[in-house]
């Protein structure tokens, strides 16, 4: 398996120290470390990137069992031999109602964690939390046993304190006592590089953790679907009216499909994610554009040609400068807060200027499409209509990859069609 962003290909920092983050799995023989890691950065987003606030022992321990309770409960899934997380899940009496486990929320099972007796699933913080930053600190554990029962662990937090704005760690603790240690707070340079570079790093360490469960788990099909619980798809209303909107205008050219070239109507369209639903895993409006439906449907959850990408961008810009003039200034801004927020533009001004939107999108994409192609997304996909003559273009419809198949049949065909039933290839969302 190749990790699709290498250990030392992670966004740089020049005062903080990339290679350390890069090594937090080296040598991983259970899934504590990614566990953790995923659930401070779901934590760390959910509170708004707050690096003021102590982060809780108690609700790191019940998002970590957030995490591992769709591929343990649902999937089944084997986290290892040494691994007690499917031991700790396994000892609570979860009230869930009943809801289908199937598409049971994070915030429903969430309560539930939180209402449940977690003294035993507490233990997993006995050690995670202080192993996890052993690469921020190699220079200043030199002499300190790893081996020897909790020494290690009871050095740490006097240990991450004392260098916590030379080393800068990921986080400290709320103690320099071992036995009084019941929280981590968070160092705010890394809180800020976090929350600029959230996706890609939540993508690296579910990646990791998947090249790990595959090594305990080498006869399960379709693995990376079964790591995290079944997405619900969002009506796209919002995003439909926003497009329906900027067709009703005139406009001179008119407004084109990027891929086949037909003209859009208010009438009837599709909204296409240009990067994947099922690889974003959202409807954020400066992801998606109108298409014709059978555009959409031929697309489905394909990687489009870098070709498409001008186009692309224009779209999105005439869209956007449609829509300042038809909705207001103070709606608008409000419409367009995704843009600005994921594409880090600065204002208003720089999201309507086209080449800063261009570099925006380029700086976004790229990573995001190669990220998406190393992880089995099928790339360079070109729209070929099925009005072709077949004796002329016998390969008219593109074709899953093989290894996607399953896949595919569990997910929706990447659109919303408006008006109409999605096709009956694309009737589940992955």
């Amino acid at each position: 398996m190749i990790d699709p962003i290498g250990n030392n290909s992670l966004p740089p920092a020049p005062d903080l120290d990339i290679s350390a983050l890069s090594a937090l799995f080296r040598h991983t023989t259970n899934s504590y470390k990614f566990v953790f890691f995923l659930a401070l950065l779901d934590l760390l987003k959910r509170h708004r990137f707050d690096a003021e606030r102590p982060y809780t022992y108690d609700e790191l321990t019940v998002e970590m069992l957030v995490i591992a309770w769709y591929p343990h409960t649902f999937f089944k899934l084997s986290f290892g031999a040494q691994d007690t997380i499917a031991q700790k899940l396994d000892g609570l009496e979860l009230d869930l109602g009943r809801a289908n486990q199937s598409v049971v929320d994070h915030k429903a099972l969430r309560a539930a964690l939180e209402a449940a007796s977690l003294k035993d699933a507490g233990r997993l913080m006995e050690f995670v939390p202080y192993r996890l930053l052993a690469p921020f600190l190699e220079p200043h554990l030199q002499g300190v046993d790893r081996g020897a029962w909790m020494v290690f662990e009871r050095a740490m937090p006097a240990i991450t304190n004392a260098h916590f704005e030379t080393a800068r760690p990921l986080y400290r603790f709320d103690s320099d006592d071992y036995q009084h240690c019941s929280a981590i707070r968070w160092h705010p340079a890394w809180v800020a590089y976090l929350e600029r570079h959230w996706s890609i790093i939540k993508s690296w360490a579910a990646w990791r953790w998947l090249h790990y469960m595959q090594r305990r788990n080498p006869t399960t099909p379709s693995l990376s679907n079964k790591l995290f619980p079944p997405a619900k798809r969002e009506a796209l209303t919002k995003q439909t009216k926003y497009w329906r909107g900027i067709l009703e205008q005139e406009t001179d050219p008119p407004l084109t499909c990027i891929y086949s070239g037909e003209p859009l109507t208010a009438a009837s369209f599709a909204l296409d994610h240009y990067l994947p639903w099922s690889f974003v895993v959202h409807d954020q409006l400066w992801n998606l554009i109108p298409t014709p439906s059978a555009v959409n449907s031929a697309k489905s959850n394909r990687l489009p040609s870098v070709d498409y990408l001008p186009g692309f961008v224009s779209l999105q810009h005439r869209g956007l400068l449609i829509a300042r003039q038809s909705l207001g200034e103070a709606r608008f801004g409000k419409v367009v807060e995704d843009y600005l927020a994921d594409l880090h533009l600065p204002s208003l001004e720089a999201l309507l200027d086209f080449d800063q939107l261009q570099n925006a999108y380029a700086r976004t994409l790229g990573p995001l499409l190669t990220l998406a192609t190393n992880q089995g997304f099928i790339p360079d996909w070109h729209y070929r209509s099925l009005s072709v003559d077949p004796m002329t273009a016998p390969s008219v419809v593109a074709l899953p990859h093989p290894m996607r198949l399953e896949a595919a049949t569990d997910q929706v065909a990447d659109s919303q069609d408006l008006g109409h039933a999605p096709p009956p290839s694309a009737l589940c969302p992955s």
